[in-house]
């Protein structure tokens, strides 16, 4: 996830840091940007708001291109 990547390091933000804001552990985390777990809805919705945008702007088009390589 690519987008999320560039969105965390913009905001100066390292996996602990957002594993904290999020209320989870640094390595869960890890897990879903490196699309080793999967991703709840609320769980977007909150790191959509750490990072100041809309869930859309982070995993719209991850998850289209996702579908379309099926």
């Amino acid at each position: 996830m690519k987008e999320l990547e560039k969105l965390r390091i913009l905001h100066n933000y390292n996996y602990r840091q957002m594993g904290e804001l999020l209320g989870v552990s640094k390595t869960y985390y890890w897990q879903i940007e490196h699309e080793k777990r999967g991703l709840s809805y609320i769980m977007a919705i909150k790191i959509a708001n750490v990072l100041h945008v809309t869930p859309d702007q982070i995993f719209y088009d991850y998850y289209i291109n996702k579908l379309s390589n099926k």
